[in-house]
């Protein structure tokens, strides 16, 4: 596979994802802390993105140095648009997480430590994916057509979808299955994921939860590494963006909580999104989309989503004050 990165800038990013993840999950997660408020999980949102926007400008003084400067300017857009699209996509993980968490009743204090794990488990799965994606598309260039066409119909599949009633979530098939399969306990114990009853080893809820935020990732990476194919299938493009905007979910997840009702279009926004994309790598050999063009649509259809968005809601509020 053909890279961009070097020993250098793999170790660099290496031993950046690693300060980053000690103090997201260590400094954040000290045991017995509440639940993050919406302030410091603005502030953290703001902090992971501007250590994003850092590594990118570090790529770009360092491919301007080694490369030149036309060079500097691709593969920074290739990352600015994977880490746009994939940050994107991952408000809709965080919305299932949400729904997750409502379900099985899981307290503010424990998502914490469900969300280290599943940012720790994601990590490690993206990276395995994304490197197999890779090869993938190395060996089998064609492959790009299959992604375009799957992400087409996801993207149709997800404007046309109804919202999950929240109590519904328990009837899904991949959850009886689990349940089916597993000692489970009724109830939580504390911020234990096993528990030993009557010399059996038993799962509690949490860990039912931990699976499912595991299994949401997954299924969610299924869409979002296709679409950055489109951008770019440079390995340590596609994984550096992706990791980078894995980093701060935690960080969204609690900014978002609190106003998850408030995004009812963003869903329609993401659709167009992915069906953009999808005709992307459909027409890859008869129209070559740059990619800066590529992040001023994706930019510009979230704009426009929040703005409506903003929009009914402000109208929503006005009617419920007459």
């Amino acid at each position: 596979m053909n890279s961009v990165g070097n020993p250098l800038l793999w170790g660099s990013f290496a031993a950046i994802v690693v300060v980053m993840l000690a103090i997201d999950l260590l400094l954040q997660g000290r045991k017995g802390e509440h639940s993050m408020s919406m302030k410091s999980a603005a502030l953290w949102s703001l902090l992971w993105v501007g250590l994003s926007l850092l590594f990118s400008l570090g790529l770009w003084w360092y491919f301007k140095g080694e490369f030149g400067r036309e060079m500097a300017d691709k593969q920074t857009l290739a990352f600015l648009t994977g880490y746009l699209l994939e940050k994107a996509l991952a408000i809709d993980n965080v919305f299932v997480w949400l729904i997750l968490f409502s379900y099985f009743s899981i307290p503010a204090s424990l998502q914490r430590r469900v969300l280290v794990y599943g940012v720790l488990g994601a990590i490690v799965l993206r990276t395995g994916m994304i490197f197999a994606g890779s090869w993938l598309v190395t060996e089998f260039s064609w492959i790009l057509y299959i992604f375009g066409a799957f992400l087409l119909f996801t993207g149709v599949k997800m404007a046309l979808s109804k919202d999950d009633d929240d109590n519904a979530i328990g009837d899904k098939p991949l959850i009886r299955w689990l349940r089916g399969r597993m000692r489970l306990t009724e109830e939580l114990s504390g911020d234990k994921f096993f528990v030993r009853r009557n010399g059996l080893l038993y799962a509690t809820p949490l860990m039912l939860v931990l699976i499912m935020v595991e299994l949401s990732d997954v299924i969610f990476a299924v869409d979002s590494i296709p679409a950055i194919f489109a951008v770019t299938t440079d390995p340590f493009i596609v994984l550096t963006s992706n990791l980078f905007a894995i980093l701060g979910l935690r960080a969204m997840y609690f900014l978002l909580a609190s106003v998850a009702e408030r995004f009812s279009m963003l869903k329609y926004g993401l659709s167009v999104i992915l069906v953009f994309i999808g005709i992307k790598m459909l027409l890859l050999d008869i129209i070559h989309i740059p990619v800066g063009i590529s992040l001023g649509v994706i930019g510009t259809i979230l704009a426009l989503t929040l703005g409506i968005n903003a929009w009914i809601n402000h109208k929503a509020d006005q009617s419920r004050h007459h």
